[in-house]
């Protein structure tokens, strides 16, 4: 396993594990809290932008998923907080929509979002899916970011459609199972329509960060 990670590094082993976020906070602010208590506020920040992402739905006619942002934020979460930090900020997100918060895409809430309890057992909901794969997809793409793909436009690029695809593996399946239709179907209902918004999103997050890291490499050497 660390014969594979090396390989996949593209930054010197100094400065793996760094993402963008970790110059989110000020330096000032920052050498006044515990690393834990600035991670925990980054985890915070991350778990709040994709409420609001998720707040950016279109309904599509014909089928449960709607057009959103939030696979933009939970990419762009996922990159900026890197592994852990992205995976705990997407978990925090599914927690305070399943408590009852009405913070998941058009306001939906609460555990029946994912599964209920019927007649005949466990009635999985259509969009469960595709939120159970946010916290797999922001713990990947946060991995990659920790390894430097996030600094160039192909490793963006590549990183960040490993994470929506991830997405889609956990998404489909589950619709296709809550729904009662074939894998065909499942793909034509929740996958299909958002092709070409996805490809949009992708290229707008993977020129993003080279750009953010770009800034930085020039902060520092202006120093």
């Amino acid at each position: 396993m660390t014969i594979v990670t090396q390989r996949m590094a593209r930054v010197p082993a100094a400065e793996r594990g760094i993402t963008i976020g970790d110059f989110l906070v000020p330096i000032v602010v920052g050498e006044r809290m515990s690393a834990r208590v600035r991670h925990a506020i980054l985890v915070v920040i991350g778990a709040l932008f994709i409420v609001v992402t998720a707040n950016v739905a279109i309904p599509i006619l014909g089928t449960p998923v709607p057009v959103t942002a939030q696979t933009f934020g939970v990419l762009v979460v996922g990159g900026a907080l890197g592994f852990r930090r992205g995976a705990m900020a997407a978990t925090l997100y599914l927690l305070i929509g399943a408590v009852g918060l009405p913070v998941y895409a058009q306001h939906a809430a609460g555990v029946d979002t994912f599964a209920s309890i019927g007649s005949g057992g466990i009635v999985l909901a259509p969009t469960g899916g595709y939120l159970v794969g946010f916290v797999i997809a922001a713990g990947l793409v946060g991995r990659l970011a920790e390894l430097g793909w996030d600094r160039t436009i192909p490793g963006s690029l590549a990183a960040f459609s490993l994470g929506t695809l991830v997405i889609y593996l956990a998404g489909v399946p589950w619709l296709a199972v809550s729904l009662g239709v074939s894998a065909r179907e499942a793909v034509d209902l929740g996958l299909a329509p958002f092709l070409v918004g996805d490809a949009l999103k992708l290229l707008v997050v993977a020129g993003v960060f080279p750009i953010a890291w770009w800034v930085i490499g020039k902060r520092s050497t202006d120093r």
